[in-house]
């Protein structure tokens, strides 16, 4: 098993892989004075090194302890004490194995045993710990041919499959034998659609699993980005996904994913489509595409999607209003969103109503009072109410200006207050109800810096990005447009649909549908993440904001409940 160390060992998606003709191996077994490493040594070390079948080479070496050998491994192994006496000490053999292993894959009968003696070694000569791969041949028989044997030990694997060389308690002649096993093993998993080094190191879990099986499904997946689709018998998609490693990513379902629904999805699954991207963003908006077309039951994007809702600010009316709707219309109205729940838009319109006093009540003002007396939100004086008929349209007017303004540009006007509260209450310690503010600020700040991405690459206009070696992609108005990589120009259905024009940064924008919001999501996130690795070769507009910088009211991070400095850089810059 390899160490903690072995984790941070770098391989790329082509080394993990290579076909296993083209592994290289390393099969090492060690004689020991006992058991633990931290307190017994390494009286013997054998090692084998093999690839597509072949041995290049072998390592044998008696070691010195330096410690007496009990008599009870005298008789297991035959190596006494006069044996190990000239022998070298394993600092003296380290070097020698470790140029001997080099890169190699590390293949054991229990390799965790083995690998804890030599991490152990090195660790003593402060030498770095191995990061190679390891392969354990135990879990790949217990895996592959556990019905055939009594058990999984070395000897019995040795005698009931009739291996060429037979264990002795003798590190070469044991090496030697788990070499025999391992080509064994290997030609036995081909027929779990084993064929790269990804593919073996994760079969031990896969290949005891309930539908492994199912196995089969993945040989055709390619090793590269894409988009993958789970199907059952009537071809119904039941599930969509990315992956930058196809076959890696969907094999996995078939080991360590133990996510509820997964037994329940593989069950129903005859069959497993994919299509090929030239790189993960591509695959991300394609992935978006197809779940909205096809809504696979497995996939909780949907029930996500399901909960979008929209804040309103009714501008066709005279005295307009802060609303929760479920879809946005072209109806002149501003729209914030779409927001992930019903509980966060709630604390956006808290936030707003924060501060700004808009009239809460919902009844249609016309020229007639509604009732006799201002509503209670009017009487506690935090919001105006026309429904009394004692507010005049044009001092409303100042105020939805300030709320439209706050919500488009100036982002200051609504923050800058619910800053002062927060530090008001937690001056007074009303430390519940200051945080209670914080939080709706947080929800607004993070709903306005969420639209302004998406109106910024809306207005953006055409872009050409370039990708270096990964190729480039195309956005229109924000969508992805086309893709292309390593000479490939794929017909990916990635057509553009939106009908804004490039316009100034200030100019008013349709409504942001639901399915639309996702796609800028993903590609405003993509963008934001791989900025310093992109080469912007065009672009119609502007892709960058000359607004000012949004604050963070996060309680982990950013303002604090008494942070009367940022308070006071709000106010000034509202000024």
């Amino acid at each position: 098993m390899p160490s903690p160390a072995q984790d941070s060992f770098q391989l790329s998606l082509e080394d993990l892989g290579t076909p296993l003709s083209q592994v290289t191996f390393c099969v090492i077994d060690l004689e020991t004075t006992g058991g633990s490493a931290d307190s017994c040594g390494i009286t013997e070390i054998g090692a084998v090194k093999l690839r597509g079948g072949e041995c290049l080479g072998t390592f044998q070496t008696l070691v010195n302890p330096g410690c007496a050998i009990p008599p009870q491994i005298t008789v297991l192994t035959g190596i006494t004490h006069s044996m190990v006496m000239p022998a070298p000490r394993i600092e003296a053999v380290l070097p020698s194995l470790l140029e001997f292993i080099g890169d190699a894959v590390i293949v054991g009968h229990n390799v965790r045993f083995d690998l804890s003696f030599v991490q152990a070694a090195l660790e003593r000569d402060q030498r770095p710990k191995l990061t190679n791969r390891s392969v354990d041949t135990v879990a790949l028989a217990r895996r592959l041919v556990r019905n055939e044997v009594p058990n999984c030990k070395l000897g019995t694997l040795a005698e009931f499959l009739r291996l060429d060389h037979q264990p002795a308690h003798r590190a070469l002649d044991d090496a030697l034998a788990t070499g025999d096993l391992l080509h064994l093993l290997i030609e036995r998993a081909g027929g779990l659609g084993v064929t790269g080094l990804d593919d073996l190191l994760s079969l031990p879990k896969m290949a005891g699993h309930a539908s492994a099986q199912k196995l089969r499904l993945t040989d055709s997946l390619p090793r590269s980005p894409g988009v993958y689709l789970f199907r059952n018998s009537q071809g119904d998609v039941l599930y969509i996904g990315k992956a930058t490693n196809l076959r890696a990513r969907v094999r996995s379902y078939f080991s360590g994913d133990d996510r509820r629904k997964i037994g329940s999805l593989l069950r129903e699954t005859t069959q497993i489509d994919h299509m090929k991207h030239p790189h993960p963003l591509s695959a991300a908006v394609h992935e978006i595409r197809l779940i909205h077309e096809h809504k696979p039951g497995y996939n909780r994007q949907l029930k996500d999607w399901g909960r979008y809702v929209y804040v309103k600010l009714t501008l066709s009316e005279t005295f307009p209003r802060l609303s929760i709707v479920k879809a946005a219309r072209d109806d002149g109205a501003l729209y914030l969103g779409p927001l992930s729940s019903r509980s966060s838009a709630q604390r956006v319109v808290d936030a707003i109503h924060t501060s700004v006093p808009l009239r809460r009540c919902a009844g249609r003002v016309g020229k007639r009072a509604l009732r006799d007396a201002p509503c209670t939100a009017a009487q506690l004086g935090v919001s105006m109410c026309p429904c009394a008929g004692e507010v005049e349209p044009a001092d409303y007017e100042l105020v939805v200006e300030r709320a439209v303004r706050g919500l488009t540009v100036e982002p200051n006007l609504l923050l800058a207050p619910l800053a002062e509260r927060i530090t008001a209450l937690a001056r007074e310690e009303r430390f519940e109800e200051a945080a209670d503010v914080r939080d709706r600020a947080n929800a607004l700040a993070g709903a306005i810096r969420r639209q302004r991405k998406f109106d910024q690459l809306r207005r953006a206009g055409h872009i050409h990005i370039d990708l270096g070696p990964l190729g480039g992609v195309a956005l229109d108005h924000g969508r992805l447009q086309s893709a292309w990589g390593e000479g490939e120009l794929p017909n990916l259905g990635l057509s553009p649909t939106s009908n804004d024009r490039t316009m100034p940064s200030d100019a008013p924008l349709a409504p942001l549908d639901r399915e639309l919001a996702d796609e800028l999501s993903c590609i405003a996130s993509w963008l934001e993440h791989a900025a310093p690795d992109l080469t912007l070769d065009h672009c119609d507009g502007v892709l960058v904001s000359a607004l000012p910088a949004l604050p963070s009211f996060s309680p982990r991070k950013g303002l604090a409940v008494d942070d009367s400095e940022f308070v006071s850089s709000l106010r000034r810059s509202r000024r």
